[in-house]
């Protein structure tokens, strides 16, 4: 007897709920709010330095006006789709530490991520469909308590915040932040569209270099939000270690840092010509 499964990615089911990656479709999104520490900093005091560039693809370059401009974030997730996943926290809690980069695209500004992490494998398929070039780590970050005290630090002037990444057990980077004031327009950490690359080989003897898919994409983010963002000083180490290159993008100098909150819906990415 045949029985029909059916999924988005492997491993697929005939059971909606035990389907490893559930759709995003417009009547049941990607639901995402999470919270993070994140900063701004300067990887060279010019240009990027061509050994020490992230990997960009084909139709995406430095931005030239931006001097080597990165962001990082440090997020404490929580994900909801069709079936009120967010009341199973061990399925839809994640951390995860990424980097932006400013780049172009046919001459507009935009972020390119080239690395990212992340602590669960649900979180890190969804991130795949994407584009998104995601690996497992383990991230932390400080935590924030509605009863105040020495071990749970108040969004307020003089806050500290730290946060950490880690790949197979070794550190990757270390950021902390000290909060100053309230950002009363967040609008520009929202300013540029993320790109991302979907890429997924060709395992057949003679087309390793025919990728099944290979397409530059932009992220639609709906109904994307920002709350009680604060902004402040910053700083941020990256530590080299075998395998990984996030150290190559090692700060020169540190910009602003900042803490909030922000949550969209996926449902799409838009594939660039």
């Amino acid at each position: 007897m045949l029985i029909s499964v059916s999924g988005w990615r492997s491993p697929c089911s005939r059971d909606t709920l035990c389907r490893f990656l559930p759709r995003a479709r417009r009547t049941g999104r990607w639901r995402l709010p999470g919270i993070t520490p994140g900063t701004w900093w300067g990887s060279n005091s010019g240009p990027i330095p061509r050994p020490r560039r992230p990997p960009f693809p084909k139709g995406l370059s430095p931005d030239p006006e931006t001097s080597g401009r990165v962001v990082a974030y440090f997020f404490d997730w929580q994900f909801n789709g069709e079936n009120d996943e967010y009341l199973d926290p061990v399925y839809s809690q994640y951390r995860e530490f990424f980097v932006l980069v400013d780049a172009h695209y046919d001459g507009q500004p935009v972020s390119w991520c080239p690395y990212i992490y992340v602590d669960n494998h649900h979180a890190l398929a969804r991130g795949l469909v994407q584009g998104f070039p995601k690996k497992i780590g383990q991230v932390h970050q400080t935590r924030v308590f509605a009863s105040p005290g020495k071990a749970s630090p108040t969004p307020a002037p003089g806050a500290r915040f730290g946060a950490s990444v880690s790949c197979d057990e070794r550190t990757l980077a270390q950021a902390r932040v000290t909060l100053e004031k309230p950002l009363e327009d967040p609008s520009p950490l929202l300013s540029r569209a993320t790109i991302n690359l979907r890429h997924f080989p060709t395992l057949e003897v003679g087309k390793y270099d025919k990728p099944a898919v290979h397409e530059l994409v932009r992220m639609d983010y709906g109904d994307q939000q920002l709350a009680e963002v604060w902004i402040g000083s910053s700083e941020i180490e990256f530590y080299p270690a075998p395998r990984e290159e996030l150290a190559d993008l090692r700060p020169v100098r540190s910009g602003m840092g900042f803490r909030g909150s922000m949550s969209y819906n996926v449902t799409q990415v838009f594939p660039l010509a």
